[in-house]
């Protein structure tokens, strides 16, 4: 397999959207801010995505970084999902991005048709 750094772009930009582009890459992560979690229960807040590309988006989110895979010697075999330190500094700019989407919506009058961006435990105890 070839080392997964040598196939990233030079240029910044280009590298951060190449790390994190794909349809389900940052819904994952995003998934994943709140706590780590199994491959199950991913798939479950992700329905819309096959199990095939599940592990896949994982895999390549584990080799840029982003994710730590914690396997769990028992019966039934157990796997847990994390965001790295690098992962949750993807965050603000996630964040960002459910937000500019949702001005998108708006400003194309298609608000109703979107779901809420989520806010972590932390985040939900200070709003309220």
């Amino acid at each position: 397999m070839t080392d997964p750094m040598k196939r990233l772009p030079v240029q910044p930009v280009e590298r951060a959207l190449k790390v994190i582009a794909g349809r389900w890459k940052a819904i994952i992560l995003y998934q994943l801010f709140d706590q780590p979690r199994r491959l199950t229960e991913l798939k479950g807040l992700v329905p819309r995505i096959s199990q095939k590309v599940l592990i896949q988006q994982l895999r390549e989110m584990e080799e840029h970084g982003l994710v730590h895979r914690e396997i769990f010697r028992q019966v039934p075999l157990r796997v847990d999902y994390s965001v790295t330190a690098l992962g949750r500094s993807l965050e603000p700019i996630i964040r960002s991005l459910c937000d500019w989407g949702r001005k998108h919506a708006a400003d194309l009058d298609d608000l109703a048709s979107l779901s809420e961006c989520r806010l972590p435990p932390a985040e939900r105890a200070a709003a309220a």
